[in-house]
């Protein structure tokens, strides 16, 4: 076969196994979880010969014209260098383990097939838009990412807090996706096509005429798809989804759409310094933001998504420096580890038995109950805080490198100012995460909290798939900075001396510093009991924390806790714990500033349509009607009185006839 003949099988196999999941789902069950994972693995198989095959060189660029528009044609097409190829291995490798451990995870789950199938066309979604040479098709993988999102966060619909973590997820993308298809249409318009190449084209000969507006409406969308400030929020809430759900979204599609977006039209970017420099004051405001969120919150799904955030951070910021490679490498080394980690996180709640135990808090002796967890989750934790020579550690100093460069002035590509403060904001975040890494590694396996039910050892689907993930995890980054720079422009990626200094350094620090503070904590801790507090159903972490928040005590299963003395981030934080816990208050914020305010116009209008408007209308009714009943009431069907009414009126007429007649 032809590379492009296997390009367009990538993503149509998890289609097709969509469809056939969602037929057969009901009527032979036995079949769904082959065809969850058959087809995604194949997708694997040819997505990994693709790559080989165009192997960093000429981009395989083919088109065929979908429909005649009688403007502006919409072409379906298909454009794969080599950020497309590797990006749809990571795709299609964190969509295999993740449908492989799914089969473990949600084995007695009722509504598996429809999880299943949805999964599937999820990753069919991201991956047309990783293929895609037509942004109008790779819209439509865009869209069809957020309808599935929508349902897989909404999978466990009983519960409240993940029917209203669905429909968040759902309007806040959409929220921004209104001014990125304003956007797409206006970048058409300039330069004459959706094709990327020619609206690369273009920007190379200075076609497009309005680049900073164009590059602002595309951001809006960039910032929902990727959960970058402001419209972050709706990604940890959205761990009220099933955990590898949470593995999906976070590692390999949808955040990382917005990103990988970006790089693929980067020269259209750097054609307006205002969107760069914007583009790096949202990564930087993401970065710090989120990692300072993390290191306040107790559940442990909430602290990875707050996590990739950050990461997301990372590579906008790389972008926003104007070089893809760093923004890609970063995305495929995170994309190992923050699925492993996910993943890993699973298994620990699995082995708990609910997800209200999610809380790290009251976590206990699990070192020894889900060893795969905990050393795998080890590798991808030190991999996240950038510790040598684990893979984060040099995607993320690729990051810091050209942020460097840029300060320096070794690059033109982009304004100093954006070179600033991407490098700052990089490495106070690197002290941050590796805080925020140590935190979580020692409440969750070196805590003393009340020792859960034991719910058996996990299914071998979902310990196995930790272990494959920790080898890209801890050895992605040694060999990948000398081969990836042949695939990506030639960018060199060879960490330099003074950063990989300087974040290793804060990165130790931070480690350190909390561990400290953590062994101070614990020698004073003791914890309070404030009552007993009713169970939460499975998949209630959401909930369940915001209510802890909304108390300041940690409320988990069927106890109420005091504050945990022994938690370091509490110390670490002092005053900031408070809003960081709560994300800084943004949903108020949104609260107060749109939702109130809509809510108030819509019970102006329900007014004015109840009493105003109705009130004319009834009346407009009300007129005919009675003017109808009091005609009604003369028609008696009795000949003699119509008779009678006849002849009154001939008189009627006759008098007045006379009295006019009189009168001339």
């Amino acid at each position: 076969m032809t590379t492009t003949t296997l390009a367009v099988l990538v993503p149509l196999l998890p289609f097709l196994g969509a469809l056939a999941g969602l037929l057969l789902g009901r009527t032979a069950p036995g079949f769904v979880r082959p065809l969850a994972v058959l087809p995604t693995l194949a997708s694997l198989a040819l997505a990994a010969t693709v790559a080989w095959r165009q192997g960093g060189g000429q981009a395989v660029d083919a088109a065929t014209e979908l429909t005649p528009t009688g403007s502006v044609p919409v072409e379906l097409a298909l454009y794969v260098d080599g950020f497309a190829a590797l990006t749809a291995v990571l795709v299609t490798v964190v969509a295999a383990c993740v449908q492989i451990y799914s089969t473990g995870y949600l084995r007695d789950d009722p509504r598996y097939p429809s999880y299943a199938a949805l999964v599937s066309l999820f990753t069919s979604a991201m991956l047309l838009v990783v293929y895609s040479g037509d942004l109008m098709v790779l819209l439509v993988g865009w869209e069809v990412m957020g309808i599935c999102s929508y349902f897989l966060v909404g999978h466990y619909w009983e519960t409240p807090e993940a029917r209203a973590a669905s429909l968040k997820a759902f309007l806040v993308t959409k929220l921004g996706d209104v001014p990125f298809l304003i956007g797409l249409f206006a970048l058409a318009t300039d330069a004459g096509s959706f094709r990327v190449t020619r609206i690369l084209g273009a920007v190379a000969d200075d076609g497009i005429e309005h680049p900073t507006l164009i590059c602002l409406l595309l951001l809006a969308g960039v910032a929902g798809k990727s959960a970058q400030f402001p419209l972050h929020t709706w990604l940890p809430d959205a761990m009220a989804g099933p955990t590898p759900v949470s593995a999906l979204i976070h590692a390999a599609t949808m955040v990382a759409a917005g990103v990988y977006f970006v790089a693929r039209l980067l020269p259209l970017f750097e054609a307006s310094q205002a969107a760069m420099t914007v583009l790096a004051v949202m990564a930087a405001v993401t970065m710090t933001g989120s990692a300072l969120a993390a290191l306040a919150q107790d559940d442990i799904k909430r602290v990875l998504a707050y996590s990739t955030i950050g990461q997301l951070g990372y590579m906008s910021g790389a972008l926003a420096v104007a070089d893809r490679g760093a923004a890609v490498f970063h995305l495929l080394s995170h994309g190992a580890f923050k699925a492993l980690l996910f993943l890993a996180a699973g298994v620990i709640i699995h082995a708990a038995g609910t997800n209200s135990l999610a809380a790290m808090s009251r976590m206990g002796h699990l070192r020894d109950r889900v060893p795969d967890a905990y050393w795998t989750m080890t590798v991808a934790l030190l991999a996240l805080a950038a510790i040598p020579p684990f893979s984060g550690f040099f995607s993320k100093e690729a990051v810091l490198g050209v942020a460097e460069h840029v300060v320096t002035g070794h690059t033109e590509h982009a304004p100093a100012a954006a070179g600033w403060i991407v490098l700052l904001a990089g490495l106070v975040t690197a002290l941050l995460t590796a805080a925020y890494a140590t935190r979580l590694w020692l409440l969750a396996f070196r805590g003393e909290g009340p020792e859960a039910p034991d719910h058996g050892r996990q299914p071998l689907t979902m310990t196995a798939v930790l272990w494959v993930l920790a080898v890209p995890s801890l050895a992605l980054g040694g060999f990948a900075f000398r081969v990836l720079p042949d695939w990506f422009d030639g960018h060199d990626l060879t960490p330099t001396l003074t950063t990989s200094v300087l974040g290793t350094g804060v990165a130790l620090v931070g480690g350190i510093v909390t561990y400290a503070t953590w062994r101070h904590t614990t020698a004073h801790a003791a914890r309070v009991p404030l009552g007993a507090v009713a169970a939460h159903p499975e998949g209630d972490a959401g909930l369940v924390e915001a209510e802890a928040i909304a108390t300041h005590a940690p409320a988990y299963g069927d106890i109420a806790y005091a504050p945990d003395p022994s938690d370091p981030g509490r110390l670490l934080l002092g005053p900031l714990h408070r809003p960081a816990a709560a994300g800084f208050h943004l949903d108020a914020v949104y609260t107060a500033l749109f939702v109130r305010p809509v809510r108030a116009g819509a019970s102006l209008v329900r007014f004015l349509d109840r009493e105003v408007v109705e009130t004319y209308v009834r009346g407009a009714g009300a007129l005919p009607r009675r003017l109808g009943a009091a005609v009604r009431r003369a028609q008696t069907g009795n000949v003699q009185t119509y008779v009678s009414a006849l002849l009154a009126g001939t008189v009627v007429l006759a008098v007045a006839a006379v009295l006019v007649a009189t009168g001339a």
